[in-house]
């Protein structure tokens, strides 16, 4: 089985949680990583399962006025016209892959507000026709970061997660 995970990052805490993630399912699956920049449109090969994950800027995926913003506040990765929000308008549903997980990165102090990148990934690919896997957020300290202590490890245990569960025997469920 294999797993695509597609991760936008502009101060590197998005990528360490997707690496951290493709570090678990790893564990069970084959598992292509790749920048946003970098991932296939259309996924033209059979992928089991799809992660998507990206920062939460103004409660939802990046724009590029909010990616222009975070290249002003020093942000060293990402493009400001090219964000996960971007690629997945470019998603088709087809027989490619049937479940997407969804993950973001969010400032530990705005746990209580609403919105976030991960539920708007989701809702996007429900729109799709996929099939839901799971939505998690991850917190770093400040919008720079670092990432709050032990993300990293609840990341990678999430991935293991979503493995084991896509793996299940049939007739077990697969989406949380």
């Amino acid at each position: 089985m294999k797993a695509l995970v597609v991760y936008e990052s502009m101060f590197g805490n998005t990528e360490a949680v997707a690496r951290a993630v493709a570090s678990g399912l790893g564990e069970h699956l084959a598992v292509h990583l790749c920048e946003v920049s970098k991932a296939p449109t259309p996924i033209t090969e059979l992928v089991d399962l799809i992660v998507v994950g990206g920062p939460t800027h103004a409660f939802s995926l990046s724009r590029p006025a909010t990616r222009e913003q975070a290249l002003g506040q020093g942000a060293t990765q990402g493009e400001q016209n090219l964000g996960l929000r971007e690629w997945l308008a470019g998603l088709h549903k087809g027989p490619h892959s049937e479940v997407v997980a969804a993950f973001d990165t969010r400032v530990d102090h705005a746990r209580r507000l609403p919105g976030s990148a991960a539920k708007k990934a989701e809702k996007v690919v429900r729109a799709l026709g996929y099939a839901p896997a799971g939505r998690e957020s991850f917190w770093v300290e400040d919008t720079r970061g670092p990432l709050v202590p032990g993300e990293l490890e609840r990341a990678a245990a999430w991935g293991r997660s979503l493995a084991v569960d896509l793996t299940a025997p049939h007739g077990q469920p697969v989406a949380r």
